[in-house]
């Protein structure tokens, strides 16, 4: 089977791309999702987070208390780095598990930081969303309902789009010019 990495700067229409995918028959796994699902259900990342953030970072139900979480990494890049460390290895896991239960010649993991976490080497192909810096501030605003500040936020935390391309096998543009259907059926065909 085929292992396939989407990825690409926030607002860039990762998603949209891999709904595209999803109608073509091709299983998607949305790292990002998992991982927020991994936070509350895995024993494993809970006790890490507890013994690197404090035990107050989970609620009294259960669930990951997110805004202490992100306030207690936004400026701290070795607590982020840990907290990347104890939780990609979980989705990694959770993904291959995914994928051996499916059926189809090539699946695929929707994921923003697939070389900025080093996972890059584990997939076959990797296919790079790319836009307008303008546009997905314009979109993540309008979807997220934040600030051009907020925005221009996580995508400092990003690797610019140029170093994705570099080092993928495919690139979609996703500038609301260029068509994006034909570009992904270009790729299923050869993925195919």
């Amino acid at each position: 089977m085929i292992c396939v990495a989407i990825t690409g700067g926030i607002g860039s229409g990762k998603s949209v791309v891999c709904k595209i995918f999803e109608k073509l028959g091709i299983p998607v796994f949305n790292a990002d999702f998992e991982a927020k699902k991994l936070l509350n259900s895995s024993t494993t990342i809970r006790n890490n987070l507890t013994d690197l953030l404090g035990s107050d970072i989970y609620q009294a139900n259960g669930d990951i208390h997110r805004k202490k979480m992100a306030n207690r990494i936004f400026n701290d890049n070795f607590a982020l780095q840990k907290v990347n460390e104890i939780v990609h290895p979980e989705v990694r896991k959770r993904f291959r598990e995914w994928a051996e239960e499916q059926n189809s010649p090539y699946v695929i993991q929707e994921a923003a930081i697939i070389f900025e976490s080093g996972q890059s080497h584990s997939f076959d192909k990797i296919i790079t969303v790319t836009a307008p810096s303008e546009l997905k501030i314009e979109r993540v605003m309008k979807r997220d309902h934040v600030s051009r500040e907020k925005v221009l936020e996580r995508m400092n935390n990003q690797l610019p789009d140029e170093l994705k391309v570099e080092k993928s096998d495919f690139v979609i543009v996703n500038d609301d010019i260029e068509m994006v259907i034909p570009q992904i059926i270009k790729i299923h065909k050869k993925l195919l």
